[in-house]
């Protein structure tokens, strides 16, 4: 017998890039530890989501979430807007 296994869902916080048409540029930021010296390093990463709404503001805060592809590229959606 298998049983399924809940997959964990991958949603991510980050500032929107660039905004154009239903594709939308989020920078996910990340502190990742050094394995020998022990200090933190900032990791950033790039990536493109799928934009419904299309009103997305460059510099706004979003919650992105992994779906199945869109296009070559997006893997992502956009879950939500963050208010400041």
């Amino acid at each position: 017998m298998s049983q399924k296994k809940d997959k964990k869902l991958q949603i991510m916080n980050g500032a929107v890039v660039k905004s154009k048409d239903h594709t939308t540029v989020v920078v996910v930021e990340r502190l990742v530890k050094h394995p020998k010296y022990g200090k933190f390093i900032q990791h950033r990463t790039k990536y493109k989501a799928h934009d419904d709404a299309e009103k997305r503001e460059v510099g706004g805060r979003v919650s992105i979430i992994a779906c199945p592809p869109y296009s070559r590229d997006k893997r992502f959606r956009i879950l939500r807007s963050e208010t400041k």
